[in-house]
Parts: structure tokens; C-alpha cells; sequence
């Protein structure tokens, strides 16, 4: 295993950022910058030995100092939305930016992939690690109290990608944090995830309004394009869309999957192309998982050159609900108080037919 670091260009602000790429003894790699705490790369072999970057992006930071889509991002302090930006704390009600319409996304005007953050190396045997660390300060995007966040990448030998994001607070607040990679397992200039099949381990979703706000209830998968836990062509659930009501606001997948096995570390999805043989599992200690499918994409000058349209990728979120501090009969809570530690990881596993 070895760690690289390069010069990535500069921050808005004019900071020198940096990249850092895990290389593994097979040649596979994965590249994060310090600004965002953001995933630039994931290179990984086909069944034929040939390399792919598997993850949608930018070359430099001329990229992802400019409105991007999110891709690659750390998310915070809360993934997903909030209706109205507004939730109520300990009798206290906070009103958040309205950055998604009427209501708040991804932790509003400047959310954590606006920043820079500090970095720390570790390299070990068979992994290596790259930890981000950065303070919130209590106020941060109207959110209460000062949240200490630290997200760690790190790769190893089998090509298993662990993203760990640890979180303490001065005061009650809300952390529900995810990481935002747009993948395509066939490369990410391949243009089209249509080709792509996908398992989600979930019997319901969590049901939208036209904003895509929850609406309190859960809705069975069963008979619908949303259904995958036997696994789904991504072109034929897309080919269906109008016959679902629930897909057509998104102009796709842009929903929340409730899993079966709830808090506890398992497989929540898996995601594979059939011609390069490459396989993603994600494994989470999440109760929910958004699978959003770049449905209104459309980024011009990616890796490469590449240009990014809709369903040129794919986003498996891990996370507690959406609007959770407005639904209790969620499970979980994203509320975070002092004397806790938010502590949650999940692995995306890259694999190849044998």
C-alpha cells in the first residue's frame, strides 16, 4: 500500500489543496482532496484486469470550486432534506436555509464540501487511511452548538472502500452525514447507468411530495419499479417510470429505501455491470439508503473531458431518513447531544467476476 499527495489547484479562498491516492498492491486506487473532505477517484480492475475510475468528477479543483452536482462530496451537517428547513429541539425551533426550493438539502448555502479541512495520513500493511477533521462552529447554517467532525477514508488490498465519519457536540443538534459519489461501474465516461443492475435490501420506501419531502408513511416496493430486492435493470425501472407516480417528481430514482435490517452492519445494496463484470456492495450501519440516479445532470468538463448528463451515475446514501426531526416513527434519530458520539461507516466493496 503507499499514499501519494499532489497539488489539486486552489480553494475559492485562495487555499493550496491537495490530493491524496491510496494505491493498493493490485494497482487500485482511491483519490480525496482537503477541500470538502471530497472522493475525486476510484480505480478499480474489470474482470479482465483493465482499470476504470468508477466515480464521476473533475481533474482539478476548477471543477468543485463551481456548483458540481454534489459529486463526491461529504455531506453535513445533514444529508438529504429538511422540509420547510425547519425542525423543532428541545422545545427550541430552528430555521435552516431554503436551498432546495422551500425547503433545505444537504446541510444548506455552505455545507461541509465548502470547506477545508485538516489531514492526516496513516499507512499501514494491508490499508491506508485519510482522515479529514474540521470544526462546525456552533451556528454554522443556523444549526445549534459546535459539532468536532472527523471523516476517515480508507482503502485496503481487496479493493474494499471504508468511509468513517465520527462526530461530538457542545450542544443538541442534528449530524446525519453521507458521502455523495456519483458512480458508474463501467467507467465514469461510460455516459449511462441504464446498464447497471441494482439490489436494494428493502421492502418500503419513505413516499414524497412534489418537493420530495416524506410524507410521514412508508410505501411497499412490491409491484412497482422501486422494487429491487431481487435486483433491477436500471433501464427497465427508468422505462417504467410513468406507470409510478412516486419516480415521476424525481424524473427518476431519488427515494429513500427504509432496509430491512435496520441499524444493525449489513449489506443494504449491491450494485452490477454485466460486460466489465464489476460488482459494489455497500455495507452500512445505516437504518436508510438514497438511490439517486443523476436524474437532471448536466456538467460539462469532468475527468478527461467527459460530460455528465442525466443517468450518467449513481448515488447509494447512506443515512437516517429524510425530514427525520419532523417524522418521530422514524427509526433512529439524527439528533446528536453532548456526552455522545455520532459513530457511523459504511463500506463500498468493489468486486469482479471470477
Amino acid at each position: 500500500m503507499s499514499i501519494q499527495c499532489r497539488p489539486f489547484g486552489e480553494a475559492p479562498n485562495g487555499a493550496k489543496v491537495t490530493q491524496y491516492t491510496m494505491t493498493n498492491a493490485a494497482g487500485a486506487s482511491v483519490s480525496v482532496i482537503d477541500y470538502g473532505a471530497i472522493l475525486t477517484s476510484i480505480i478499480v480492475p474489470d474482470k479482465n484486469g483493465n482499470m476504470a475510475d468508477v466515480a464521476l468528477g473533475f481533474d482539478s479543483m476548477a471543477g468543485y470550486g463551481v456548483s458540481h452536482g454534489s459529486m463526491g462530496d461529504t455531506v453535513g451537517r445533514y444529508g438529504n432534506r429538511i422540509g420547510k428547513g425547519r425542525f423543532t429541539l428541545d422545545g427550541v425551533t430552528y430555521q435552516l436555509a431554503l436551498n432546495n426550493g422551500k425547503n433545505h438539502l444537504h446541510g444548506g448555502n455552505v455545507g461541509f464540501s465548502q470547506y477545508m479541512w485538516e489531514a492526516e495520513t496513516s499507512q499501514q500493511e494491508h490499508r491506508d487511511s485519510v482522515s479529514f477533521h474540521r470544526v462546525s462552529p456552533d451556528g454554522e447554517e443556523n444549526y445549534p452548538g459546535s459539532l468536532d467532525v472527523t471523516v476517515t477514508y480508507t482503502w485496503d488490498e481487496d479493493c474494499n472502500l471504508i468511509i468513517r465519519y465520527e462526530a461530538t457536540t457542545d450542544k443538541p443538534t442534528l449530524c446525519n452525514m453521507t458521502n455523495h459519489t456519483y458512480f458508474n461501474l463501467a467507467g465514469h465516461d461510460h455516459g449511462t447507468i441504464r446498464d447497471h443492475v441494482v439490489y436494494i435490501d428493502a421492502d418500503v420506501i419513505t413516499p414524497v411530495d412534489e418537493g420530495l419531502i416524506p410524507l410521514g408513511s412508508y410505501m411497499p416496493v412490491s409491484k412497482t419499479p422501486l422494487d429491487m430486492r431481487e435486483g433491477l435493470l436500471l433501464g427497465e425501472g427508468l422505462d417504467a417510470m410513468d406507470t409510478c407516480a412516486q419516480m415521476q417528481p424525481a424524473h427518476g430514482y431519488d427515494h429513500n429505501f427504509v432496509l430491512r435490517k435496520g441499524e444493525a452492519v449489513g449489506l443494504a445494496a449491491c450494485v452490477h455491470h454485466e460486460a466489465t463484470g464489476r460488482t459494489m456492495e455497500v455495507i452500512t450501519d445505516q437504518p436508510a439508503i438514497q438511490l439517486y440516479t443523476a436524474c437532471t445532470t448536466h456538467l460539462t468538463g469532468g475527468k478527461d473531458g467527459a460530460s455528465y448528463g442525466p443517468y450518467s451515475g449513481l448515488c447509494l446514501e447512506t443515512q437516517h431518513c429524510p425530514d427525520d426531526p419532523n417524522n418521530p416513527q422514524f427509526p433512529g434519530t439524527t439528533v446528536l447531544r453532548p456526552g455522545e458520539k455520532y459513530d457511523t461507516t459504511t463500506i463500498y466493496a468493489f468486486r469482479v467476476d471470477e
